[in-house]
């Protein structure tokens, strides 16, 4: 043993970890653990060092080998505690942590690192609790202030996590994690110039992290004056940030035989295998999909589940839950399952594995469904789009992705059972006309605000009823009516509602409007197929991208292009016609059902097998490239 040469080398490696030098820092410990074995300090920061390298098997092995040393070392049962949850195991991490509390019951990192624990598990509850606790034992802890406004914003308490943010800030001004968090707050309160404004000063005051730089992308498809082409090259800054951190997890070796016919092992790896809208589209293409052709896996990356993740579950041939799991474990996982394809549903919408598909991690990799942009990855070949969505010669320089149009709309839709029938017009009984929104308000410009004023400004007696998450926060509502002033709107003929605790009842509220109005630029798509499912007819705005021809395709697939605008002008002019035209809403909501039953939007095997043909020409491409 030689204790000096390795406390210097200790030395050494904290200061090669502060400055981001993680490989050196574990080559200096490794010397350090030879030449002191039973040195605590050096497990510890081995464990550190290796969690910090994305290598949570081995931080384990390290705090374990610390604890056979001090088995009271608060840190290293935190430490192994925090490694275990980012491999997969929350139970065992929440007994780690557990015991690291019966020693400190006050200690704030503790109850803090429990929550996640309880956040991972799906106890969102009792993980709000712990981080209040955790604020309770420390409130000058920045960290700990961060942790309970995560777990309000998870919630849907976005105002109160706002102000926990700030707190933090306050605390400790250079916090990226509470920056971060103030960022996504702001976008789920629906501000999201100030969102992007915080995104902004994060990624230019530090490290351009991937997670922070998603959330950006996201909030970017909300903001019409961002053009085709500045969105293009901030995801393609995006997949040369993700490839260059992509190289910590090395390819599989691709040893399957490249037979263009044989059955195939697809992937599919999502955070809305529940009850999500990504969900009410995804399950009837899994449930009609070749088994003969194709054996589906499924990647879970969201708790808790559901009853719709029991249907996913059983619809799965193999079935993985990955939720805070770091990207090495979910490598690790998909090399052993070893897909030939990999389809990618979540892209820049919050849990993401795009940094990991970075790395290619099948021979063919796919994007579909979950976001209504490129991701920027040379690495994911294909997107599945439609020609309305996507028109051939104009879309295709904006990805990086080949654009694959695999059926007349993109879209199949599976109506929740439980959904009521269509009720009868509302403006028959009360005789005025209530427009009506139910998508999410981060989606509504002050533009479109202004034009929605319009619109109630030609039908006398008309109200509008606005249905969003986060506008049962006083806040957030006073917010939202500050806007509406500012926008023309008689506050006195606009309804604020939060959104319903069950699909059914949501499903319920379109008894109370006569024509649905999509925002532009950027279209709802599960609110529309509700909405028209529901007998409202739906007035939509095409525009120059994805985001903006979504109604669109979902109108002209079940024959009502007369609905789309191709202009501002024309987009008032379709609503107040149809607000005066009550005998046609009143034909549409008696037929709306057997009208989208015949329409390819409802044609769940079809789909499927459209579905099926373009992963098999994808598959053949591969092949033909050996």
């Amino acid at each position: 043993m030689n204790p000096a040469a390795a406390q210097r080398l200790l030395q050494q490696a904290v200061a090669l970890q502060q400055a981001g030098r993680l490989a050196e820092a574990a080559q200096a410990l490794a010397q350090a653990r030879a030449l002191a074995p039973r040195s605590v300090d050096v497990w510890q920061l081995s464990g550190g060092v290796a969690l910090l390298s994305g290598k949570p098997a081995e931080a384990a092995q390290f705090y374990g080998q610390a604890l056979r040393l001090d088995a009271r070392s608060l840190p290293c049962l935190l430490g192994l505690g925090v490694a275990k949850l980012a491999s997969g195991d929350a139970a065992g991490a929440e007994a780690m942590i557990r015991a690291a509390l019966r020693l400190q019951p006050k200690n704030a990192d503790a109850w803090g690192q429990l929550a996640h624990a309880q956040a991972i598990s799906g106890r969102t509850a009792e993980a709000l609790e712990s981080h209040k606790k955790a604020v309770e034992c420390n409130p000058k802890s920045a960290q700990a202030w961060q942790g309970y406004g995560l777990s309000l914003s998870q919630q849907r308490r976005s105002a109160e996590a706002l102000v926990c943010f700030q707190k933090a800030l306050a605390l400790d001004p250079k916090s990226a994690a509470a920056r971060h968090g103030l960022a996504v707050a702001m976008q789920e309160s629906h501000r999201i110039p100030d969102a992007l404004r915080e995104f902004d000063a994060l990624l230019a005051h530090g490290p351009r992290s991937l997670e922070v730089m998603s959330h950006r992308l996201m909030t970017l498809n909300y903001l019409p004056e961002w053009t085709r082409e500045r969105l293009f090259a901030e995801h393609v800054a995006y997949g040369a940030a993700a490839e260059a951190e992509a190289r910590a997890w090395p390819s599989p070796v691709f040893s399957g035989q490249r037979d263009p016919e044989r059955r195939l092992r697809v992937v599919f790896i999502s955070a809305d295998f529940r009850e999500h809208s990504v969900a009410y589209f995804f399950e009837p293409i899994l449930r009609h999909l070749d088994r003969a052709a194709f054996e589906p896996w499924l990647y879970n990356d969201r708790t808790p589940p559901d009853a719709m993740t029991g249907r996913f579950r059983e619809l799965a041939a193999g079935w993985r839950d990955i939720a805070g799991q770091v990207h090495g474990v979910v490598a690790e996982k998909l090399r052993a399952d070893a897909p030939d394809i990999i389809v990618d549903l979540s892209g820049h919408t919050g849990a993401t594995r795009l940094p990991l598909l970075a790395a290619r991690m099948a021979p063919v990799q796919v994007t579909y469904l979950g976001y209504p942009n490129t991701t920027g990855l040379r690495a994911m070949d294909y997107r599945f789009v439609d020609a309305i969505t996507d028109p051939e010669g104009d879309s295709d320089a904006w990805h990086t992705e080949k654009l694959v149009r695999f059926a007349p709309t993109a879209w199949v839709y599976a109506p929740p059972a439980d959904a009521p029938e269509p009720a009868p017009a509302p403006s028959v009984a009360a005789g005025r006309v209530v427009f009506g929104s139910f998508n999410n308000f981060s989606k509504v410009t002050d533009a479109m605000l202004r034009e929605w004023a319009a619109i109630l400004g030609e039908v006398p007696e008309s109200r509008l009823l606005i249905k969003s998450p986060g506008l049962a926060d006083p806040a957030v509502a006073a917010q939202v009516r500050g806007r509406l002033r500012a926008a023309g709107c008689d506050e006195a003929r606009v309804e604020l509602l939060d959104v319903a605790a069950r699909t059914a009842e949501h499903l319920a509220m379109y008894a109370r409007i006569d024509v649905a109005l999509d925002p532009f630029p950027y279209n709802g798509t599960t609110t529309t197929c509700e909405a028209l499912w529901m007998g409202v007819p739906v007035v939509t705005l095409c525009g120059d991208r994805h985001a903006a021809r979504v109604g669109a395709s979902l109108l002209q697939t079940v024959g009502h292009p007369e609905w789309v605008a191709t202009d501002v002008a024309g987009y008032r002019r379709i609503a107040v016609g149809l607000a005066r035209d009550e005998a046609a809403r009143v034909a549409w909501r008696a037929g709306a059902r057997d009208t989208l039953r015949r329409s390819v939007l409802f044609d769940q095997a079809g789909q499927a097998a459209r579905f099926g043909a373009a992963l098999r020409e994808c598959w053949r491409a591969w092949c033909r490239q050996g």
